[in-house]
């Protein structure tokens, strides 16, 4: 019936299940949103991964991963003595930290093969790509990536796109706001979160967050805050606040935004309404962070 195709970076995880003992997993922020999609979409839909991988083993097994998960792989890019990158979550008390081993990651290379890349996005009626992918790329290939998924959504396609502010990822602020406000401007939908922009933007408020973004084109603004409702915003200039889902127990919340994104896409995609959307990524999100790690096959299985 149709094709979303997210695009960025998927690493070997090291999720922390007990003191001391780690569980490895393969999970990015963007693949994580495809890996939810795929499990919410009708099987007719196509879900692919847009990146690059390398020639090594690592590699190999995170291909046969996806693949054996659903998303399709026809959109990895090999890139020869290269390799995928690792991330390490340590938890405390529910919340998260990060260490990272992604200098050698293809990746990086994403968007090196500008024709090979048009193909890959102008076949996707839904793209989602990130501040994280944005940031892990130099800036020539990061203008490269926006214009090709600009010229996707006037040829038609829904492009979502997740701020997710990572500062360690960026050379400085100032890239950090330039890089951000790129890859609003190419996309249709955008889903800050208000805690980070309004630290890196000064937003007041979530409104002021939603006409900031909508002053550079895209009118769909979805603003998570947390634990408090999320403010959207839709093509007809409308806003309107939707209550989130709580969860019982907060146990790791690892991959609360990539789920949510990806439970408003699939929403979005099968034609339901912005705030029936939002109200179904919430819920989802609320599921995922009551379990460990980034992806959570339980969820689907009840």
């Amino acid at each position: 019936m149709g094709r979303l195709l997210c695009i960025g970076e998927c690493m070997i995880e090291m999720a922390q299940i007990g003191a001391g003992t780690y569980k490895r997993g393969f999970a990015g922020d963007t693949f994580n949103t495809a890996w939810y999609a795929r499990q919410l979409l009708p099987k007719d839909w196509n879900v692919g991964y847009l990146s690059a991988i390398g020639d090594d083993a690592a590699s190999q097994e995170m291909r046969a991963f996806m693949s054996g998960e659903g998303v399709e792989t026809s959109a990895l890019r090999t890139v020869a003595d290269r390799t995928v990158g690792l991330y390490m979550i340590s938890t405390k008390a529910g919340e998260r930290s990060f260490s990272y081993w992604r200098g050698q990651s293809a990746a990086r290379l994403l968007a090196e093969d500008q024709n090979w890349l048009e193909t890959q996005v102008m076949s996707a009626g839904a793209i989602h790509f990130s501040g994280i992918t944005l940031a892990i790329l130099s800036p020539e290939h990061r203008e490269i990536l926006c214009q090709a998924v600009s010229r996707a959504r006037d040829a038609g396609a829904l492009v979502s796109f997740d701020t997710n502010l990572r500062p360690k990822l960026w050379k400085d602020q100032a890239e950090m706001k330039s890089g951000i406000t790129m890859g609003a401007k190419a996309a249709s939908l955008v889903l800050p979160s208000f805690d980070e922009d309004a630290e890196l933007f000064g937003d007041k408020d979530p409104r002021d967050t939603i006409t900031r973004y909508q002053r550079l084109g895209p009118k769909r603004i979805v603003v998570k805050n947390g634990g408090d409702p999320v403010t959207i915003a839709e093509a007809d200039g409308q806003t309107e606040t939707v209550e989130v889902k709580r969860a019982s127990e907060m146990v790791d919340t690892t991959a609360a935004g990539d789920s949510f994104a990806a439970g408003l896409l699939a929403a979005l995609v099968q034609n339901a309404p912005l705030a029936e959307a939002t109200a179904r990524a919430s819920a989802l999100a609320a599921q995922v962070i009551q379990a460990p790690g980034a992806l959570i096959p339980e969820i689907f299985q009840k």
